[in-house]
């Protein structure tokens, strides 16, 4: 069954954001990045901007600037109007407030509708699944936002280990983040993914971020080749 835009969040997070959410240096900036299920997020044109190379990929590439861009609108009041029922229960770090995260998503979406449709003509918009759509490509980095662990309720133990495997084999380095659920716990695959990396090779690290906005959510997942 193919992918339905009404189905999916469209929020997506600036430069700002994913330099906090997986520790990105200046040293980092400079490398090739790949960022996996990046959805409508700024970190790809704002890095273009800025002569920096990223590509990103997400199923829903597949679908217009406008149609993302509508899907935003539908859902977005609701969203927000559900974080400032429960404003108490997120941490006002970087965003300041409920009205402020909103800000920030718009600002998101405003900068990558700016970039959608010469980039993906360009390349650096690739709609599709991952890993499936990475083909021989070996990049620097990849980074992962709220996609693997965050959905573990939703994406099986096996989509997880078969996927971050797959994505290994395209760089040095893969980042995820965040490691807790949808439901502010801590992902039950966390433990197991790392284990079991480990085991085939490879070093992993929890690493705290300056980025917090769930409340425990300020780490990431940083596994490396040994």
């Amino acid at each position: 069954m193919g992918m339905k835009l009404d189905s999916v969040v469209p929020f997506g997070r600036t430069l700002a954001e994913y330099r906090l959410m997986f520790n990105l240096t200046d040293a980092d900036l400079q490398c090739q990045i790949l960022d996996i299920a990046a959805g409508p997020a700024s970190f790809t044109a704002e890095m273009y901007c800025l002569g920096y190379q990223v590509t990103a990929i997400d199923p829903i590439y597949k679908f217009s600037g406008a149609e993302i861009k509508q899907r935003f609108n539908d859902c977005v009041d609701r969203i927000i109007g559900q974080v400032e029922n429960t404003s108490q229960d997120w941490v006002w770090k970087f965003h300041k407030s409920p009205a402020d995260l909103r800000r920030n998503r718009e600002l998101a979406l405003q900068l990558f509708l700016a970039d959608y449709d010469v980039g993906k003509i360009a390349g650096r918009y690739i709609a599709g699944e991952v890993p499936n759509e990475i083909g021989t490509t070996a990049y620097d980095l990849i980074l992962c936002s709220h996609c693997l662990l965050l959905y573990s309720a939703q994406l099986s133990w096996e989509f997880h280990y078969q996927t971050v495997t797959k994505l290994l084999q395209h760089t040095h380095e893969l980042r995820i983040f965040p490691l807790l659920t949808l439901m502010l716990d801590r992902s039950p695959y966390l433990d197991r993914l790392c284990e079991y990396l480990e085991k085939i090779g490879y070093q992993t690290q929890i690493v705290p971020v300056e980025y917090e906005l769930q409340p425990g959510g300020n780490e990431m997942l940083k596994i490396c080749k040994n």
